[in-house]
C-alpha cells in the first residue's frame, strides 16, 4: 500500500517517536491474547500497516482518489455526537469528524500503535482540536464505552484485525441503542482499484463476516470512486 516516495517522507517520524509515551492514551491493562488468526470466513488476514506508513494516509492525492469529503458527508454526523475513528493512524479522518461533532461531541480515536497516536496527537494540537480523545486498544479491545458511541467510522482497516470476532463483539458491545458503523473497504471486484488484493474486500464477504457477528445491514452508500462503505447496527436494535 506504500509507495516508495511516502517511504522517503518516514524520515520524519523519528522525532515524533520518541514522544510516544507521552501521549494521553486511555487503555485498560491487557488480558492474555489469544493467537492471531491467519484466515477467517474463507478471507486471507492483510497484515497491518506500521507507522512507518502513515505519511501514505495523508498523502496530497488521497482526496482526489478516494473522495474523503463525500465519505464525511455520507457518515451524517451531528453535534453532540459521540463518535469513534477505528483505527485512526495520524487522524487524516479524527480531526474532520471532530469537527462535525463540536462543540459538545467528543471523537475516540483508537488505535493499537501507540507511534499512530502520537502522530495524531500532534496533528491534533497544531490543529487546536479540543474533542479528541487517543485510546490506545489491544488486538482485542479497543476500550471503549458501553452503550455510548453513535458512529464507528472504519476506513480500509478492518480487513487487517487478527482477531475478528472479538473486535467485532466489543464495537457491538459500545454502540447506543442507533448507533451505527460505517464500514469502508476498498472494492475487491473493482481491478482498476490500484491496491494490494490483500487490503480489499468484496461486498459480499463484509456482509458475510459480519451479519455473522450480530449486525444487520441498514444502509449502503456506492457513490465513492474506490470503496465500499456499508453502515451496520446491531441485530436487536429497533428498526
Amino acid at each position: 500500500r506504500i509507495s516508495a516516495g511516502v517511504r522517503r517522507a518516514t524520515a520524519v517520524l523519528a522525532v515524533v517517536v520518541l514522544a510516544v509515551l507521552a501521549v494521553p492514551a486511555v487503555a485498560a491493562e491487557p488480558a492474555e491474547i489469544p493467537p492471531p488468526l491467519t484466515e477467517y470466513m474463507g478471507r486471507t488476514i492483510a497484515p497491518t500497516m506500521g507507522y512507518q506508513g502513515a505519511p501514505w494516509l495523508t498523502r496530497k492525492t488521497r482526496e482526489e482518489e478516494e473522495n474523503c469529503e463525500e465519505l464525511l458527508t455520507a457518515l451524517q454526523l451531528k453535534p453532540g455526537q459521540i463518535a469513534c475513528d477505528m483505527g485512526c493512524g495520524n487522524g487524516f479522518y479524527t480531526l474532520q469528524m471532530a469537527e462535525r461533532v463540536a462543540p459538545d461531541g467528543k471523537v475516540l480515536a483508537v488505535d493499537i500503535q501507540p507511534e499512530m497516536l502520537s502522530l495524531l496527537d500532534v496533528r491534533v494540537k497544531d490543529a487546536g482540536i479540543e474533542n479528541v480523545q487517543p485510546v490506545l486498544g489491544t488486538l482485542v479491545d479497543p476500550h471503549l464505552p458501553e452503550g455510548k458511541v453513535d458512529l464507528i467510522l472504519l476506513v480500509d482497516v478492518y480487513h487487517e484485525f487478527s482477531h475478528p470476532e472479538q473486535m467485532l463483539a466489543a464495537m457491538r458491545n459500545s454502540l447506543s441503542p442507533t448507533g451505527r458503523v460505517a464500514l469502508v473497504e476498498f472494492r475487491l471486484e473493482d481491478p482498476n482499484v490500484p491496491i494490494k488484493l490483500l487490503h480489499k474486500m468484496s461486498r459480499k464477504q463484509m456482509l458475510k463476516e459480519w451479519t455473522a457477528n450480530g449486525y444487520r445491514l441498514v444502509e449502503e452508500y456506492d457513490e465513492l470512486p474506490w470503496q465500499h462503505v456499508m453502515f451496520f447496527g446491531r441485530d436487536d436494535a429497533p428498526e
